[in-house]
C-alpha cells in the first residue's frame, strides 16, 4: 500500500524550509522594510526591485483554471528539469535507493539521477516502444522509489499504453512519474484528471512546447497536496522570477492562439511525414503523438552533417538504444518544412552523383 511518509527521505522530513520575508507577513502594507530590497526601484522601465511570490499563486490559479485542478496540486519549477531534480532530492536516498528508467527516453532523468547519486535500473522499451511490464515488475524492489515514464515519449514520439501505466500505478508502492511534455499534440488524454485516484502519481508538463515559452523555463508538476508540499520544502525560495511570472500570465490568456498552433503542427506533422516517406534515404517514420517525428534513415550521420552544412539543425539519435539510424526532426513552419524537404532532395542527388562518379 502506498504510504508517502515511508518514501520521503528522513532529512527532508526533518527539514525546516527557508522562511522568506513575505511568508511571515499577513495583511496589507504600503512600506516594505523587511527583505533588504532596493526601495528606490530598479534601472528598468518596469520595477523588479521586489522579490516575487515564492509560491507563484497568481500563476497557479491561472493554470488551475486551464487544467481543471486545484492550485494546491500544482508545483511550478524552473523548467520540468527542476521538478525532476526535486523528485530525486525529496524521495531518493543517495547511494541507497534506485529509480527505474525506460530507454529510449528523455535524457535528463538519467543525468539528474547521476547528480543525486541514485542507483539507476534501466528497463528497455519493447521493439514497438512500449513498456516491458514483466521486466519492470522484476526490476522493482523495496528500494525502488521512482519510475519515470515519458508519454508521448521522447525521442520516439509515441504515447505509452494507458492500461500499462494504470497497472503500475495500481501495483507499485513508490511514485510513478508521467512526463507529459508533449501531451497537447497527443490523442491520449492527460493523467492529470487521475490525481485523486492515484496518490502515487506525479504528472509533469511544461510551457516550453505547445505554449512556445521555452525561453521562460516554466515546468509544472501536478500531484497530491502532500507531495507538492514536500516539493515546496525542497525548492529554492524564489525559483521563478517576477518577470517570468508576469510573461507567463500574459501568455496564458492566449489559449485560442495556442490551440490553433497545435492544430497546425499536427497537420504539418502528417504532411511532412508523408513527404519524407517519398525520399529514398528514408526507411521508416515512427507514429508520433508529439511535435516531432523519429525518422529511420539509410545514413543518419551523413544526412545530419549535410543538413548542418545547409543551416538546418535536427537531432541525431542514431546512437540511442533502439534508435539506430534515426534522426529526430521537430515539426517546423510550412516554409521550414519545405526547405528541409528541398535540402534532403539535394542530398539524394549529391549521393547519386557521388556513387556514379
Amino acid at each position: 500500500m502506498f504510504n508517502l511518509d515511508t518514501l520521503v527521505r528522513e532529512n527532508i522530513k526533518r527539514l525546516v524550509p527557508y522562511s522568506t520575508a513575505r511568508d511571515e507577513f499577513k495583511g496589507e502594507a504600503s512600506i516594505f522594510l523587511d527583505a533588504n530590497e532596493n526601495n528606490f526601484g530598479s534601472p528598468l522601465p518596469v520595477n523588479y526591485n521586489r522579490y516575487p511570490d515564492p509560491m507563484q499563486w497568481q500563476l497557479k490559479y491561472k493554470i488551475a483554471d486551464i487544467k481543471g485542478v486545484p492550485p494546491q496540486n500544482i508545483f511550478i519549477g524552473h523548467g520540468s528539469d527542476e521538478a525532476i531534480d526535486v523528485l530525486y532530492r525529496s524521495f531518493v536516498n543517495p547511494g541507497v535507493d534506485n529509480v527505474i528508467l525506460c530507454p529510449p527516453t528523455y535524457g535528463m532523468y538519467e543525468v539528474s539521477a547521476h547528480i543525486n547519486d541514485a542507483i539507476i535500473r534501466k528497463v528497455t522499451l519493447t521493439e514497438d516502444f512500449q513498456l516491458d511490464i514483466p521486466a519492470l515488475q522484476q526490476a522493482i524492489d523495496e528500494n525502488t522509489k521512482l519510475i519515470f515514464i515519458c508519454s508521448p515519449n521522447n525521442p520516439t514520439g509515441n504515447s505509452i499504453n494507458r492500461s500499462d501505466i494504470e497497472l503500475l500505478l495500481n501495483n507499485f508502492d513508490g511514485i510513478v512519474v508521467i512526463d507529459e511534455a508533449y501531451i497537447n499534440f497527443s490523442r491520449q488524454k492527460t493523467f492529470i484528471q487521475e490525481l485523486t485516484e492515484y496518490p502515487n502519481l506525479v504528472v509533469l508538463q511544461t510551457l516550453s512546447k505547445a505554449w512556445g515559452l521555452a525561453g521562460l523555463r516554466i515546468g509544472m508538476a501536478f500531484a497530491s497536496e502532500d507531495i507538492v508540499n514536500t516539493f515546496n520544502k525542497v525548492k529554492p525560495p524564489y525559483n521563478i522570477s517576477q518577470a517570468t511570472n508576469e510573461l507567463a500570465l500574459q501568455a496564458l490568456e492566449n489559449v485560442n492562439q495556442v490551440n490553433e498552433w497545435i492544430r497546425e503542427i499536427v497537420i504539418e506533422r502528417d504532411l511532412l511525414s508523408g513527404a519524407l516517406l517519398q525520399l529514398p534515404e528514408v526507411l521508416h517514420i515512427y507514429p508520433s503523438d508529439a511535435s516531432f517525428i523519429l525518422v529511420k534513415t539509410t545514413d543518419a550521420k551523413g544526412i545530419y552533417n549535410y543538413l548542418i552544412e545547409q543551416g538546418i539543425v535536427v537531432r541525431d539519435r542514431s546512437k540511442v538504444e533502439l534508435c539506430m539510424g534515426c534522426l529526430r526532426i521537430t515539426i517546423g513552419t510550412p516554409a521550414e518544412n519545405l526547405r528541409l524537404l528541398h535540402v534532403l532532395k539535394s542530398f539524394n542527388l549529391k549521393t547519386a552523383t557521388t556513387a556514379s562518379a
